[in-house]
């Protein structure tokens, strides 16, 4: 039977029916009476945000870490453009969100009323879609269709704007199974032809490398089972980008390490050289690719998504394949049953060969010290401390960002949280709140520089308000330090305002919000610094004071192929050159 209830009382029936049991935003008057109804029940628990862009991305780290959606309830006007660099940030990494936001009454819009923006026409480029409802009676069905098309295919951000005047009318509430989402149905099952084509090139490639992203995780637990499956079966090496760090073990014998512009030598220098590249859920992101005409010149090249536009806009592949990961995986693997389990045995054991010459070159390797924190070491001992706890990790963007993939080990997907494509400073710690309302009994730390944590500064409000124990770990370098290296490397030591001199004494920061501070700046203390920080019961600040101007390598410079690396001076140079060299 049908019933007539509000707009407002929709929206929150519409949640609940959707299974949402947490909702990030900040009340504003274009969405009162959705607030009002919130207020009225207990099944949903509102998040507080200091924010609307802390929103969204505690959204984000919730959605990454659990697989659902994400949702996010803001005001009109600055609350929806507030949201805007999240909706963004997730559109480019395919995390699914629902952002609803509230709009002036609809004889208003229009007019330049107060707190009016065209929200529709801002978040079209960064979105999956949006809606506009005008009309009561198709809310609750939009609402049902933007969760289909957030989560199905390549997951993203949608959203739903919704005049007040909609709020307050009546109209008919459509249950879910009713909606209509009969016009988005994503290929899930990739051609079988095409997929047989991968298995015969599997069967005779001698240097062969899965390259693995964030599709692989967003596909499922399914999709990293078969994965791992795969790799253990064929024997074939296998790489990952920064959004796919989990699908496959860190401690796997089979394990590259992340590949890219700040990715292991190993890792690119297989990518370089392979004979077939297979990518899985990646998108060849120019992080990764460098200068794409000289990308794995010599591969064969398939490329599996789910997302067709993603396929050949950036490199021509031989092997196009449309589908979802795990659906792919699943057939793959009965096929190369089917055929035999065949692989060229002495090509790989040759190209293993050469893969264990290019591990000799410890390319994460640097020079120690006893008086100075350096950062690759902060993140040493904080990986060895924290390595058997039930570990939830995040990160602002920079180089922090960087050494924390480097150095800290996955052996699981959806524990690795941080900003990819669009490199948004700012992300890391309202998505460690987002973690930890989703894992409250877990660890959840926030790697952070100094810069970049300042961003959303705010909200330790939030995190002391609910008591959220997470931990804010920040690498503190004085530094925009990115900018400085590059600065230092590609703009001739010109330090062009990539420092601050007014930061704030972290330590007393934590205090005035309510929270613990912890400031570190001595090697021989590090260790139970992370032990106090760690064994708090509630939310830390934790200033580690580190080398100020360490730089982060690996590197490819801007535009250069993979095979031009520059090391760090602590790295094994063997017959690769002096200190810092560009490795051909």
């Amino acid at each position: 039977m049908t019933k007539s209830i509000t707009g407002a009382k929709m929206v929150v029936q519409a949640l609940k029916d959707q299974g949402v049991e947490v909702v990030f935003g900040y009340p504003g008057g274009a969405v009162l009476p959705i607030y009002d109804e919130i207020f009225q029940q207990n099944d949903i628990r509102h998040i507080l945000v200091r924010h609307e862009q802390a929103a969204v991305h505690a959204a984000e780290g919730y959605a990454r870490s659990t697989g659902k959606v994400g949702v996010v309830l803001v005001t009109s006007g600055p609350g929806a453009t507030n949201a805007v660099t999240g909706l963004t940030d997730a559109l480019l990494d395919s995390i699914p969100l629902v952002v609803l936001t509230g709009q002036v009454p609809t004889f208003m819009i229009g007019t330049d009323g107060f707190q009016e923006a065209d929200t529709v026409g801002i978040t079209r480029p960064c979105t999956k879609h949006n809606w506009l409802v005008k009309d009561t009676d198709r809310l609750s069905g939009v609402i049902h269709e933007a969760f289909h098309v957030a989560r199905s295919g390549r997951p993203g951000p949608v959203l739903v704007d919704i005049p007040k005047d909609v709020q307050f009318a009546s109209g008919s509430y459509t249950e879910a199974h009713e909606a209509d989402t009969r016009h988005y149905q994503p290929r899930v099952k990739g051609d079988i032809d095409t997929i047989t084509q991968l298995v015969e090139a599997m069967e005779t490639a001698e240097r062969p490398v899965f390259y693995t992203g964030g599709g692989v995780i967003n596909s499922g637990d399914m999709a990293t089972q078969l994965l791992r499956e795969l790799v253990e079966a064929t024997g074939f090496p296998i790489t990952s980008t920064l959004m796919g760090l989990g699908c496959y073990p860190a401690s796997g014998d089979k394990w590259l390490g992340m590949l890219g512009m700040h990715g292991l030598y190993e890792a690119n220098l297989a990518m370089h050289g392979c004979d077939l590249m297979i990518n899985l859920g990646a998108r060849f992101d120019d992080r990764i690719t460098g200068r794409t005409a000289d990308f794995s010149p010599n591969s064969t090249k398939a490329h599996v998504d789910i997302d067709p536009s993603s396929i050949n806009k950036v490199i021509h592949v031989d092997m196009p394949i449309i589908g979802d990961i795990a659906h792919v995986l699943e057939d793959v693997l009965r096929v190369w049953k089917s055929r035999g389990r065949k692989v060229n045995k002495e090509g790989l054991a040759k190209w293993w060969a050469q893969i264990n010459e290019w591990r000799g070159v410890k390319c994460l390797g640097y020079t120690n010290s006893d008086k100075i924190i350096k950062p690759q070491y902060a993140l040493e001992r904080l990986e060895a401390l924290t390595k058997g706890h039930d570990r939830y990790i995040t990160t602002e963007v920079g180089q922090h960002q960087m050494w924390a993939a480097q150095y800290l080990g996955f052996e699981d997907p959806n524990r690795w949280m941080t900003s990819g494509g669009l490199g948004t400073m700012g992300y890391g710690f309202p998505a460690s709140i987002g973690v930890q309302l989703a894992h409250p009994e877990s660890l959840v730390i926030n790697i952070a520089g100094e810069a970049s944590w300042l961003m959303n500064m705010q909200e330790m409000g939030t995190a002391i308000q609910f008591r959220l124990p997470v931990k804010q770990f920040i690498l503190n370098n004085e530094r925009l330090g990115m900018v400085r290296q590059w600065q230092e490397l590609l703009h001739g030591e010109r330090y062009s305002h990539s420092w601050s001199e007014a930061l704030p004494d972290f330590v007393k920061l934590a205090e005035a919000f309510g929270a613990k501070g912890i400031y570190c700046d001595n090697p021989a203390d590090l260790d139970d610094a992370i032990m106090e920080m760690i064994n708090y019961d509630g939310p830390v600040i934790f200033d580690c004071l580190v080398e100020k101007h360490e730089n982060c390598f690996p590197m490819i410079p801007s535009g250069a192929p993979h095979n031009e690396m520059l090391l760090g001076d602590a790295s094994t140079q063997d017959a690769i050159g002096s200190s810092g060299a560009v490795l051909v």
